[in-house]
């Protein structure tokens, strides 16, 4: 998928008429302005332009935080299944991650129970990511209301990666823990990009929403460690943001036919399950019954059926694999086929 016309105009009509040198070091002025408005309008957060930081990816926004936040030994509490590099960026930072396992019965989602009994004294941040990678499961609002109350009652930091919050399905409501109260806005950093909501995957622009000290932290890191995200790819951010949306809503219908397809194939398979996401585009599926560990399924899998999935180790969940239906309709189907018939001669 392609990101849509208008976006890759803004980013031609930038490399021609001159946006190709060096910019600030936390983003271009118009970028940052155009992402404090889309916080206010889209999450009800309320930001000024120079409480963001423009980074090269969303990746780096988490990189720059950790490396910005922590101290040795500061614990981050995180729940599993996790994206990948969740706790190595802790570990870079040389804290220390705390690993909350969560189950399917609860919706891969960490109760307020958990979080508060992970909490000790060294704990500082705590990582939210909703609609989740790789579950795509997504917290309620009384849910993340609920992890608010423990956050604030603990005295902690959280950061919320927002990545996909417009990928959401069946009506589902995303809730940006910030918006809770100006208390909360206070203990949240918000991360984000331009990835998946708008298919920008190889343009690297991300951004930061926090506290202005640590705002400038964060952008002092950046400035030794890359300095400026590409110019002209920063004004296509800014037509993705200003420019029709009717391209996300395309996008999610596509999204849509594909997860009830890729659902109802893993669900036919004997020995295999999962659960509905309601957001994202990943499905993670229980091989626990298969006796493999998820490496080696992932590793057979590609071997043998020349179908790539993610195995769960990666996220903490060696009982499952993850799936993308970031792909056509067709490629899915085939793909479903090759899985099951390599499930079958288990």
């Amino acid at each position: 998928m392609r990101p849509p016309t208008h976006i890759r105009q803004a980013a031609i009509d930038a490399l021609n008429s001159g946006k190709t040198r060096y910019g600030p070091a936390a983003g271009e002025p118009a970028l940052r302005e155009a992402i404090a408005t889309k916080l206010q309008r889209d999450n009800n957060l309320t930001y000024a332009p120079e409480n963001i930081l423009v980074t090269n990816g969303g990746k780096h926004s988490l990189y720059n935080l950790m490396m910005a936040l922590l101290d040795p030994g500061d614990e981050v509490i995180i729940p599993a299944p996790f994206w990948v590099s969740y706790p190595e960026m802790v570990k870079l930072a040389d804290g220390v991650p705390v690993i909350i396992q969560t189950t399917a019965e609860a919706g891969y989602k960490v109760s307020p129970e958990q979080l508060r009994a992970a909490v000790t004294p060294k704990t500082k941040l705590v990582v939210l990511n909703s609609p989740s990678n790789p579950t795509g499961m997504v917290y309620s609002p009384d849910e993340i209301r609920a992890l608010a109350n423990v956050i604030e009652e603990e005295d902690l930091l959280v950061v919320s990666d927002e990545i996909y919050e417009k990928l959401l399905y069946d009506g589902t409501e995303h809730l940006s823990i910030g918006s809770i109260s100006p208390e909360m806005q206070a203990r949240t950093i918000v991360s984000n990009g331009f990835a998946k909501a708008y298919a920008m995957t190889g343009w690297r622009v991300g951004y930061l929403a926090a506290p202005l000290d640590l705002i400038k932290a964060a952008t002092t890191i950046q400035s030794h460690g890359t300095s400026n995200v590409c110019t002209f790819a920063q004004y296509g951010a800014i037509a993705a943001l200003e420019g029709s949306q009717d391209c996300v809503k395309e996008m999610l219908v596509a999204f849509e036919e594909r997860r009830q397809v890729i659902v109802e194939r893993v669900r036919s398979i004997p020995g295999l399950s999962c659960l509905m996401p309601n957001g994202a585009f990943y499905v993670l599926v229980d091989i626990g019954d298969m006796g493999l560990p998820s490496l080696e399924f992932c590793s057979r899998l590609l071997e043998e059926m020349h179908v790539a999935a993610v195995p769960g180790v990666a996220f903490g969940v060696d009982r499952c694999v993850r799936l993308s239906y970031a792909t056509d309709r067709s490629t899915i189907e085939q793909g479903m086929e090759r899985l099951g018939k390599f499930v079958r001669s288990l």
